[in-house]
């Protein structure tokens, strides 16, 4: 087997075993399997373009492009030209998916299901550095560098990890590295030439293995790599225990030793909601004193789930840097609905760590300390910055107590046609099913109201589902279909369902995240624990905005405006509850509707809102141009000026040595280097005219271009020996040139002449040039330095 080839499949080992780093942290193997699958491919056309004798450039650039066609094939085939070839839209999807793998690595904890996003950016991840490692160990020859992109990828992984349990991957990782090595080890043994034993193979003693082409520096090499490898697993299971100290970024264990603080809580939409309840003790995590007078209603809102892609229920990340100054516009409210002031306030407990605030909704104003962003979506505060937490933090919220009556509800009008589209879409994977039993829940129902009533009802009543945390929770499409069929699930499920359901029936709906109202307290404090984790489904009607619903039987409570009318409170109880007329409104909120100064009296319902209802999709139409599309133009431009930097120099070297000051000497130059443009590689040590008789003989040149290359060497050697007489022949050079290059360009075939033309082999130069000029500067430091430290030790003395 070739050297390069052994080397490049070493390669391909070495970075596949630091890859084994991530199957911990990604749910699922056959992502690994790609993965391994596309480096391959890779990895063959290196070897294959290197077969061919490519410059080193020409099979990166050969890599790089096999990648880019690889992911594209995996991740956005049905954006591509012919399936595979990106273009500007295939572009855009992976940029997308790139955005989604980053939200999904924020959001899940490991392991992570194998998200589109996440599966593009671990393939990405793993062919970058794959071409890295290829790179430096086959092209450069330098494996020891090599092992810096490997322990990178091994040190993410084992970051995000953060256990103990993972030094098996370490050791699988850290085996690759020596097969990289070794394999280096062999390429440099086999250029010192065959190493043969001893005369008749006895023990003589000398430094030699007695089998003839074996080096001992390759065994004793073996040796030493196992030994290390098994000391490095082995040693730090013997040595005692330092603890996390400084490093334990939890502030807290989760053991029964140490310090005796309650592990850290956070609350994650799918994965750790399911962890919270089912946890045995229901630590609180919130504490809040409201002025609401309904405190069944109080629930805390997370985020908003807008997003459902056949997989998961996602957010669009729809939010804003800086906060809007309040009042905080609520969009699709109405003027004709009750609401009703109400300050909250919030204090998070130490032990509750999450990146956004959890707010009644809808909310009016925040303030909390620290540099929040606006989640536009969830109308609330979200942590762009990991430092910034919950934990421990104390802040207000002044929101409304939106209450529409049933009949106001069933009168909403149609939605507009944008938000519709949008908080309608469903994934084609969703099984036809879901769409008929939603249309037999509700059959006979007459409006939307009717029709989410009727679906509310047969989740908590009439289907005879039961409520148990210990289903597994997921909100893929195949989770919601053994749903329906099972009939058992916690709230994640019963959420989901019900709001996939709603958009098939043409309800815009989507999922919140948060908390139920909790447990009162004495003195009107309000307790939230882990246990009151919850989410539930949130479906639009037109001059009302978001409504809540409760399908989840037995947790939460289920809103006025769903109950029978039996059971609704009527106008003589809504008065007995509200404030006396003569408290302040900061102390005891108003129940006067919230009516822009704008809105003309006798509006009708839905005609007079506090904002025009929105996508995240208009909010990005109207935004300034992303950066995606900016940034995949810059990149284009950049690989395009690295791709024609060769022929722009070649081209540029060619007018300087042509031109009145380039002379003899220069027309000289400029021949060498368009035959080495041709494949004539320049020898240093022949004189001009040698040079000249071995480029007409391997060009077959004959005739006028023949006779061409010989006056150039002549010109050459008269400059050198006769400068006086060749004074005036400027003109005569530049033909001589032109006539010799037109008898090379004739004598090499069509891939030739494309090669010369765009990647001309003289333009190594720039290379050379640029290591010499580098040379010069160390040189130049090191002498410096030099003469500065006996400066410094004397003035010391």
């Amino acid at each position: 087997m070739d050297n390069r080839v052994r080397m490049a499949f070493a390669s391909w080992c070495a970075t596949m075993a630091a890859a084994a780093a991530l199957l911990p942290l990604v749910d699922g193997t056959d992502w690994y399997a790609q993965a391994a699958i596309l480096l391959a491919g890779q990895t063959a056309f290196g070897v294959a373009t290197r077969q061919l004798r490519a410059p080193a450039p020409v099979t990166v650039a050969v890599q790089l492009a096999v990648s880019v066609v690889a992911l594209t094939v995996v991740s956005a085939s049905a954006y591509a030209l012919g399936g595979f070839l990106p273009g500007p839209e295939a572009f855009g999807e992976l940029g997308r998916l790139l955005t989604a793998g980053a939200d999904d690595i924020g959001r899940y904890t490991a392991p992570a299901p194998a998200t589109d996003g996440i599966r593009l950016m671990v393939f990405g991840g793993v062919l970058l550095i794959g071409l890295m490692v290829d790179v430096l160990a086959v092209t450069v020859r330098g494996a020891a560098s090599a092992g810096l992109p490997l322990l990178a990828l091994y040190s993410v992984a084992a970051g995000v990890g953060g256990d103990d349990s993972g030094w098996p991957y370490f050791l699988v990782a850290a085996a690759g590295y020596l097969v990289l090595l070794l394999a280096e080890s062999r390429d440099r043994v086999a250029r010192w030439g065959r190493v043969f034993g001893a005369p008749g193979g006895a023990r003589s003693g000398t430094p030699y293995d007695r089998r003839p082409g074996a080096a001992p520096r390759v065994r004793a090499g073996r040796r030493i790599g196992a030994l290390t490898l098994g000391v490095a697993v082995a040693v730090p299971a013997l040595l005692p225990s330092l603890g996390t100290g400084l490093l334990d970024t939890s502030r807290g264990g989760s053991g029964g030793g140490g310090s005796g603080r309650s592990a850290s809580t956070s609350l994650n939409p799918v994965v750790a909601l399911q962890d919270q309840l089912n946890q045995p003790q229901d630590s609180p995590v919130l504490y809040y004193r409201t002025t609401s007078p309904d405190p069944s209603g109080m629930y805390l809102r997370l985020m908003a789930l807008d997003q459902f892609d056949g997989t998961q229920w996602t957010s669009s990340g729809w939010r804003e840097e800086t906060p809007p100054d309040p009042p905080w516009v609520v969009p699709g409210l109405g003027s004709e609905i009750a609401v009703t002031r109400v300050a909250t306030e919030i204090t998070a407990t130490d032990t509750y760590v999450q990146s956004s605030l959890p707010v009644p909704y809808p909310a009016q104003a925040i303030e909390a300390e620290g540099d929040w962003n606006f989640d536009k979506g969830s109308q609330t505060l979200m942590s762009a910055d990991a430092e910034l937490t919950t934990r421990g933090l104390a802040y207000s919220v002044d929101h409304l107590l939106v209450e529409p009556t049933a009949e106001q509800l069933s009168s909403a009008p149609a939605a507009p046609t944008e938000l519709r589209e949008y908080y309608t879409r469903l994934p084609r994977s969703l099984p036809p099913e879901v769409a008929a039993m939603a249309a037999e829940v509700t059959g006979g129902a007459r409006d939307d109201l009717a029709r989410a009533v009727a679906l509310q009802d047969w989740f908590t009543q009439a289907g005879g589902f039961r409520y148990d945390t210990s289903v597994t929770s997921g909100s893929s499409s195949d989770s919601i279909l053994t749903f329906l069929r099972d009939r058992e699930g916690f709230c994640v499920h019963f959420a989901f369902t019900m709001a996939t359901m709603a958009r098939t029936l043409g309800i815009p709906a989507q999922v919140a995240v948060g908390f139920t109202p909790g447990t009162r307290l004495p003195d009107d404090v309000y307790e939230v624990g882990v246990h009151n984790a919850h989410a539930w489904p949130e479906l639009y009607f037109e001059g009302v905005g978001w409504v809540r619903f409760e399908p989840t039987p037995g947790q939460g409570s289920s809103p006025a405006y769903t109950r029978p009318e039996t059971e609704r409170p009527d106008a003589g109880e809504r008065e007995e509850r509200e404030p006396a007329e003569e408290e302040t409104a900061e102390a005891v909120p108003s129940p006067s509707p919230s009516v822009p100064a704008d809105c003309a009296p006798g509006s009708s319902l839905g005609a007079c809102r506090t904002d025009q209802p929105r996508t995240p999709e208009s909010a990005q139409d109207e935004a300034a141009p992303a950066a995606g599309p900016a940034l995949w133009i810059g990149a284009g431009l950049v690989l395009v000026a690295v791709a024609v930097s060769p022929l722009l120099w070649r081209r540029r070297a060619r007018r300087r040595r042509l031109g009145a000051d380039g002379g003899p000497l220069g027309a000289w130059q400029e021949l060498g280097d368009s035959a080495w443009d041709f494949g004539i590689t320049p020898a240093a040590s022949e004189t001009p005219r040698a040079a000249a008789e071995r480029i007409v003989r391997v060009a077959s040149l004959g005739g006028e271009s023949a006779a061409a290359v010989h006056r150039l060497a002549d010109a050459v050697e008269r400059e050198l020996y006769a400068p006086e007489a060749e004074r005036g022949r400027a003109g005569r050079l530049v033909e001589d040139v032109r006539t010799a290059r037109g008898g090379l360009r004739a004598s090499t075939g069509w891939w030739g002449r494309l090669r010369a033309a765009v990647l001309p082999r003289s333009a190594i130069r720039v290379i050379h040039r640029w290591s010499a000029r580098r040379a010069a500067f160390a040189h130049r430091l090191r002498s410096a330095l030099r003469r500065l430290v006996p400066r410094l030790g004397r003035h010391e003395a």
